[in-house]
């Protein structure tokens, strides 16, 4: 090649069939070629770029299917393909600064707070046995009407038997925070919304109402306006009107205390130089919260690390005298938890706290439990009663996660195609830029490739550059040569991480905050109790089994039901929820639906310890069997029919669109009705059967549900996988499957002959409107 580069493409006037760039005559060239010289190498050239561009073309295309395609099974495997129910359009939108919402707690004191879960709350309207947290949510109020994608920043009002509760709730629509209200009349066990009671041209949060001189006052944040300002109740709970602005800064979360026979303001504001966002605190005092106010002597009163719980986290509550602030701690993200002090000294020139604990259990449930991630906000009351009650917000995700996790997963899928990119350099399908970029003429330049070649300078030393970079690729290749064992084996390496960093990008973008939430009914969540019986011959099974299970959202207790060898102490489980071991004295099928008066929850959910599925498959199974409790709702749908009966696998059911039994192996039960049937005196003749064959206790319990009741008693729900890992097991009574549906069928005849037949009902599947039985 010459020294000099020369443009090849071909110009306007060439394309249109008038003479080549470098004029007319002889000397002129039709294809864009700069002489006569030239046709050999730009036709070259062309076959040069054609096959380059179809190598990288089929490279490309190639690994773009076997990506897709690995991306795809890992879509199906991973994400369940079920859409949740129950929530307004509108409202409850993902959100950047979280997905908060509120819960309910009762004490003896203010340090003794536990969630109204643990209280057996029960309301069965709802099927709630017992009410869990949390009460207020998003749901809630866009229910109402108004759209919120967040609730967060409670207070109570308590009036009486009445309770109000007065928040931030951010519009889904205008994207801004304002103060809505609701009010429960049963201790706050149920919530109704009421409306928004303050609505403003700017961002309102932190609503404080508080009483003075027989009129309700609400001071909520508006340091957007600029402003601490004060409204005052004109038709309680709704109607609300300016009372003053008692300060012209744009203080975040106030609050004020009467003490000492003054009036204290305290708060944070983060507009000064030098402040330090979330760890500022000032204070002021007057003689009425009208106004006038002075500052503390000894302002800013903090200026410290964010992690500190110098900005206020709720409201502040005396206690055996002693009066105690909660503030917030902002480490790891924004209302990471929080953190009470007692106020030891508050005067006019000295103020002095020290930090106590909360005594709040933090949950282990991580984004799976409502305030797995965060709590930043409190407000404690004493009740008439002497009981302490308290509402706190809480998050399942950090600050900031939607956008984070969208960063992450695009970044991931940028990183897999330079890795695609490499992998193509090294096989040599691709190259970094086509050499023929660079290809120069060796022949007599006309004045118009001069001009060119002047007004492309820059470019030129890009394509030059791009060269050396080239020849770069191929010392690459002369080190990793794929052609060698040594060189597969990169190519490999570079596969396997290619398609994990692929697997977590689509993670990040398409796997949402990675929560598996529980599903509320009629605005309300419960929970259930997990029981599984089992022995020491699967411990390591059971292990597995706690670990997961006890992640889920809604599971409150696991019960094992230990029928045979020395039991597990509680320490070999990695828990989330309390484990409670049940030593039986007989190996018997029958222990799995002994009553238990320690269980305090209605619903169980009976699950082999062999069997596996998501923490949304069971979380959709508790949500159908609390719209049907009556009925035995589970995973594994049998149809029992023909004559004589025959017991058949799942397939069969398939195959003949419909159903008529549950395994109570993997099914929701209610524990007064279920327990009750099995352990009557008409159950009896059927439980010593079942100790004959020690097999055929969930075909049992079918037939005295079917028996019991003229209408429908079983409810299938389609899990989205699971895994049975009975087949690995050499422990498990189904391991030989044939010998097993042989027993049960010989179980499903006695039990007719004892209970009547189940073949008169058939359900079909897809009869639900969600999809889940599909």
């Amino acid at each position: 090649m010459g020294t000099s580069p020369v443009g090849v493409t071909a110009s306007g006037g060439a394309s249109g069939g008038g003479t080549g760039v470098g004029g007319g005559g002889a000397n002129g060239s039709s294809g864009g070629c700069f002489g006569l010289s030239l046709k050999c190498l730009c036709k070259w050239k062309w076959e040069y770029q054609h096959r380059l561009y179809s190598s990288a073309f089929i490279y490309f295309f190639g690994c773009f299917v076997l990506l897709g395609s690995m991306a795809t099974l890992y879509t199906w495997f991973a994400f369940s393909p079920y859409v949740r129910t129950g929530i307004k359009s509108l409202g409850c939108q993902e959100d950047n600064e979280g997905s908060w919402s509120v819960g309910v707690f009762y004490g003896d004191t203010p340090f003794s707070l536990k969630p109204i879960e643990t209280m057996n709350v029960w309301r069965g309207e709802t099927a709630a046995w017992p009410v869990a947290n949390p009460v207020v949510t998003c749901a809630t109020v866009s229910d109402a009407g108004s759209p919120s994608n967040f609730v967060a920043d409670p207070f109570l009002y308590i009036q009486g038997d009445t309770f109000y509760l007065f928040f931030e709730t951010k519009n889904s629509v205008t994207l801004q925070g304002d103060i809505g209200v609701a009010k429960s009349t049963d201790k706050g066990a149920t919530w109704e919304h009421l409306g928004i009671a303050l609505d403003e041209e700017w961002h309102l949060s932190y609503p404080y109402i508080f009483d003075y001189l027989g009129q309700i006052y609400m001071m909520p944040e508006s340091s957007e306006k600029g402003e601490l300002r004060l409204y005052r109740s004109l038709d309680f709970p709704l109607q609300w009107k300016l009372e003053k602005v008692i300060m012209n800064k744009p203080l975040v979360d106030s609050f004020i205390i009467y003490h000492n026979e003054m009036h204290w303001l305290f708060g944070s504001d983060h507009s000064g130089f030098g402040t330090k966002k979330n760890g500022q605190l000032e204070i002021w005092y007057s003689s009425s919260p009208l106004g006038p106010w002075k500052p503390h002597k000894m302002n800013p009163i903090y200026n410290v690390d964010k992690s500190l719980g110098a900005r206020n986290g709720g409201r502040p509550f005396f206690y055996n005298g002693d009066l105690y602030r909660v503030g917030q701690d902002c480490g790891e993200t924004y209302g990471r938890k929080v953190r009470t002090f007692r106020v030891e000294v508050l005067t006019a020139d000295e103020y002095k706290e020290v930090e106590v604990p909360l005594g709040l259990i933090e949950p282990n449930k991580r984004r799976n439990a409502w305030n797995g991630v965060r709590y930043h906000h409190l407000d404690v009351q004493q009740l008439s009663s002497g009981e302490w009650i308290g509402v706190m917000d809480g998050d399942r995700i950090p600050s900031g996660d939607p956008v984070r996790r969208l960063i992450l997963g695009w970044s991931a899928v940028i990183a897999v195609a330079v890795l695609v990119a490499l992998s193509g350099v090294l096989i040599g399908a691709v190259n970094i830029v086509p050499l023929s970029w660079c290809i120069h003429s060796s022949g007599k330049r006309s004045d118009a490739s001069l001009a060119w070649e002047k007004s492309n300078f820059f470019s030129s030393k890009a394509r030059r550059f791009c060269s050396r970079l080239n020849r770069a690729t191929s010392i690459l290749r002369g080190w990793i040569k794929h052609n060698t064992y040594a060189g597969r084996l990169v190519l490999a390496i570079i596969l396997v991480v290619g398609v994990a960093v692929l697997c977590t990008g689509i993670k990040f973008i398409r796997g949402g905050s990675g929560a598996e939430e529980a599903y509320p009914l009629k605005g309300q969540y419960s929970q259930f109790t997990l029981l599984t019986m089992t022995y020491e011959a699967r411990l390591w099974n059971l292990k597995l089994y706690v670990k997961h299970y006890s992640r889920c959202s809604s599971v409150r207790e696991i019960v094992v039901v230990w029928n045979k060898g020395i039991p597990p102490t509680l320490s070999d489980f990695d828990s989330a929820v309390p484990v409670r071991i049940r030593v039986e004295k007989q190996n018997s099928l029958n222990n799995r639906f002994k009553a238990d008066p320690l269980i305090k929850t209605r619903a169980v959910l009976e699950l082999d310890d062999d069997i596996m599925m998501t923490c949304d498959d069971v979380e959709r199974g508790f949500r159908v069997w609390r719209q049907y409790p009556d009925r035995l709702v589970g995973f594994y749908p049998r149809l029992i029919d023909g004559s004589p009966l025959k017991y058949r696998g799942e397939k069969y059911a398939r195959s003949r669109k419909g159903y008529n039994m549950i395994l109570t192996g993997a099914a929701f039960i209610d524990i007064q009705i279920a327990f009750g049937r099995y352990w009557s005196e008409e159950a009896k003749a059927g439980r010593e059967l079942v100790e004959k064959y020690f097999n055929c206790e969930d075909v049992l319990m079918n037939f005295l549900y079917a028996n019991a009741s003229s209408s429908r008693t079983v409810e299938y729900v389609r899990p989205a996988w699971a895994i049975d890992t009975s087949k690995f097991s050499s422990a498990a009574i189904s391991r030989n499957t044939k010998v097993h549906y042989q027993i049960r069928s010989e179980c499903l005849m006695k039990f007719s002959d004892m209970y009547g037949k189940l073949s008169k009902h058939k359900w079909r599947f897809n009869g639900r409107r969600d999809g889940w039985d599909l």
